[in-house]
């Protein structure tokens, strides 16, 4: 990012609107996380048994969280509502639809496999269902989809093993990384290690979550013990002037997500959010939504946080978008299609 900063020469309506047109890529954005109030009211109406409102107004008040514990109890109520391979699809789908209205042209999705298949769903009918869905979507909408499979860390060694055995023996055509996800606090890192081997081993890239309501250490744990290629949060290396600099000079990314670390208290308050020194450090971050509807976010608006943040102005948010697409594990002639194309929506946006 080159440091391109805003001061009064135009009006936030034109950087809302540059934004809203930005070709982006999104590296950080949960599968069942992403289902908009529209989607999960239709899921709701499918399964009445559920918790889970069917009016979509209601969502809001259902996506309060009082901590990140009652987030967690929230989204595993929506989990819930995924029981077939209909609903995966159907999900899978509809996320892609709304990401091309944001004009998301490329998405890494953390999938959590595990979850589906305990609840009944067969693994080659789950694995059907997401490929079917990313390869129709990427026909209708434009949208390119990759997955990444993650290890539900709460749920302990078991489902890591068998998240393992989901993404290397079954691997659908579209995964590209292997993640850990969950609440951090009493699952350390680093007994999930011999997965993440197996995973590095069949080709795919180690994306764990970390630092998102613990330490420092966690973040130090995922680098040195899982071998992590992009940090998912890492909010608390803010804290350690060694680790910032660490990820400074490896350019091993941060996968950034304002909003969302608010929503669940990871941070006190957006003002407080260390986005800033992240980048004054020098490290490289990425801007994502996490779980959008559950935050009421979307990507747009993370942008324009993020812009707020650090003063940047519509060349300082291209450069934003060009540092996700690099951070990405699309390939090589994706990027360089993808890159050109923000290039190109730059250029001709009004000085």
């Amino acid at each position: 990012m080159s440091g391109h900063r805003s001061s009064v020469e135009g009006p936030l309506s034109d950087l809302t609107a540059f934004i809203a047109g930005l070709p982006k890529a999104e590296l950080h954005v949960h599968h069942v996380g992403s289902a908009s109030p529209r989607i999960v009211a239709e899921l709701a109406g499918r399964h009445p048994d559920s918790p889970v409102p069917k009016d979509p107004a209601e969502l809001e008040r259902y996506f309060t969280f009082r901590d990140f514990a009652h987030f967690i109890q929230v989204y595993l109520s929506v989990v819930d509502l995924v029981r077939d391979a209909e609903d995966v699809r159907l999900l899978t789908y509809e996320i892609a639809r709304d990401m091309a209205a944001r004009n998301i042209r490329y998405a890494e999705l953390t999938v959590t496999p595990y979850s589906s298949v305990r609840r009944g769903i067969p693994d080659v009918a789950f694995m059907e269902a997401i490929e079917d869905a990313r390869t129709t979507a990427e026909r209708d909408f434009g949208t390119v989809l990759r997955w990444c499979f993650d290890i539900p860390g709460e749920l302990g060694l078991p489902a890591a093993e068998e998240t393992a055995r989901l993404a290397c023996d079954l691997r659908p055509d579209g995964l590209v990384s292997f993640g850990l996800g969950g609440p951090e606090a009493g699952w350390p890192r680093p007994q999930f290690k011999p997965y993440f081997e197996r995973a590095l081993a069949a080709g795919l890239h180690s994306v764990p979550h970390a630092g998102e309501t613990t330490g420092p250490g966690t973040v130090w744990d995922a680098l040195t013990e899982l071998r992590a290629e992009r940090i998912g949060h890492g909010t608390s290396a803010a804290k350690d002037p060694a680790l910032l600099a660490h990820l400074a000079e490896t350019g091993i990314p941060l996968e950034v997500c304002p909003t969302s670390n608010v929503a669940t208290r990871a941070v006190a308050s957006l003002d407080e959010h260390p986005l800033r020194a992240f980048v004054e450090a020098g490290v490289t971050v990425t801007i994502n939504s996490d779980d959008p509807p559950m935050f009421a976010t979307d990507l747009d608006t993370e942008y324009a946080v993020a812009a707020r943040l650090l003063g940047l102005d519509a060349a300082g948010v291209a450069d934003l978008a060009r540092a996700a697409v690099r951070a990405s594990f699309l390939d090589a002639p994706g990027k360089a299609r993808l890159l050109a194309e923000i290039d190109g929506y730059a250029a001709s946006w009004p000085e």
